[in-house]
């Protein structure tokens, strides 16, 4: 009896797991396929080719890397670039096909030098670098970014099949309320799988009021393809482009993996578990620009999933992703879950965010406060978030590098905060 409990545990949490994967993977090929014209069908081999590679880099790490259940997926900073160079092709007339293939190039700069430095060592050097405060601000510009991404999501603005309609903004906010309620003052089952109880309502209540979407997709099996934009080019601009966002990445990673070890409470070999990290998440940018996708990181939203859902285990985590992977193989499956509603999704991902909010918090209040601290807090977070409201298009004249860098809010402020960490040196009474 108690064989066939765990075994029903480990289903249930395996396709919770497998739907929190799926969540964070439905938002790219959108928006990839409308800043670069991409055809409906280019869109959905984009989205199994993203499946597909979420669900393999998800468990090189979880298996390989930092052993922890962490989610990877598309990374925001990586994001933030295909946005910009994509606005800047437009202006200069270069060709999407062009573009698209030097981003590949670009990540696999990113991939080359973060498995150089795990293999090395040198990840766990320089670990000194990403301080509490550093870790903290990072994770509270990634909410502030994103925060609005989510709400738009559950608002359904944006989006190009459903209208704003009071009934879907109702639905939204109900699974997210739904999803904050179980998870906060649920017990047993209905708090352990907040999220899929959350989902599964809003999902079936889109298909009774005739909101979801139907596909006619025929091709039974199909493996994703190599290079679907082309061979990778070589930009000197991209390529210098992707050596610091290996170093900006690199503080994602440790904030994500950090906030993961705290929740699980995992303790020990704190340094091989980021150089691990470190160099499978070389490999993940090399697999992400072999099959022409956005570089995928480690996640730092499922800190939050955690610590709301109470799932802990590796073995479900690891499960979730080997099906995510053998699911991408078939696109009637993929298609499938691709009709999972965006204002679902966003909501219950929503409701994880608000967790991860408090992690950052944490991380910054877990010293006492004093003036250097707010002072380099306080100017990291003005300008970083300051550069998220200016518009794309006010960097086109700048030379490549510099555009690609101070056009991300996240970059900007993870990197002010890093270089006031070290410039603006703690004195020793305050250390003590």
């Amino acid at each position: 009896m108690r064989k066939a409990f765990n075994m029903w545990d480990t289903l249930m949490e395996s396709l919770q797991w497998l739907v929190f994967l799926l969540a964070n993977a439905l938002a790219l090929p959108v928006i990839i396929g409308q800043i670069y014209s991409l055809s409906p069908v280019e869109v959905a081999e984009l989205m199994q080719r993203t499946l597909f590679v979420v669900g393999l880099t998800s468990f090189l790490q979880g298996r390989c890397g930092h052993r922890l259940p962490v989610a990877d997926g598309p990374a925001g900073l990586w994001l933030g670039i295909f946005v910009i160079v994509g606005l800047s092709s437009v202006q200069t007339g270069a060709s999407a096909s062009t573009t698209l293939q030097a981003l590949e190039g670009a990540m696999l700069v990113t991939g080359a030098v973060l498995f150089w430095l795990g293999i090395s060592g040198w990840t766990g050097r320089i670990l000194s670098l990403f301080s509490p405060l550093v870790i903290g601000t990072n994770l509270l510009l990634l909410a502030i970014q994103l925060s609005g991404t989510f709400l738009k999501g559950m608002l359904g603005i944006g989006d190009r099949v459903h209208p704003l309609s009071v009934g879907m903004v109702l639905t939204a906010f109900g699974v997210f309320l739904t999803v904050l309620g179980l998870s906060s003052w649920g017990k047993g089952f209905a708090k352990s799988y907040a999220v899929l109880i959350g989902i599964a309502v809003g999902w079936l209540i889109f298909i009774l009021l005739g909101w979801h979407e139907r596909t006619n997709l025929t091709t039974l099996i199909q493996f994703p393809t190599f290079f679907a934009w082309g061979s990778p080019r070589w930009d000197l601009g991209l390529m210098v482009t992707g050596v610091m966002m290996a170093l900006v990445l690199l503080s994602n990673v440790v904030a994500s993996v950090s906030a993961v070890r705290q929740v699980v409470g995992f303790e020990g070999e704190e340094i091989q578990s980021f150089n691990r990290s470190s160099w499978i998440g070389g490999l993940s940018h090399a697999v992400s620009a072999l099959f022409s996708t956005v570089g995928m990181v480690p996640l730092s939203v499922t800190a939050g999933f955690i610590q709301m859902t109470g799932q802990k285990r590796l073995v479900p985590f690891l499960i979730a992703c080997g099906a995510l992977v053998i699911i991408s193989f078939f696109p009637i499956l993929t298609s499938f879950l691709a009709m999972l509603p965006g204002p679902v999704a966003y909501a219950a991902m929503l409701a994880s965010f608000t967790q991860m909010v408090g992690i950052g918090l944490r991380s910054l209040w877990s010293r006492e406060p004093d003036q250097r601290r707010l002072t380099i807090i306080g100017v990291s977070i003005s300008l970083g978030t300051g550069v998220m409201f200016l518009p794309p298009e006010a960097f086109v004249n700048m030379p490549s590098v510099f555009q690609y860098v101070a056009g991300n809010g996240l970059m900007m402020g993870t990197l002010i905060a890093l270089i006031l960490e070290q410039v603006w040196r703690e004195r020793p009474e305050s250390a003590k």
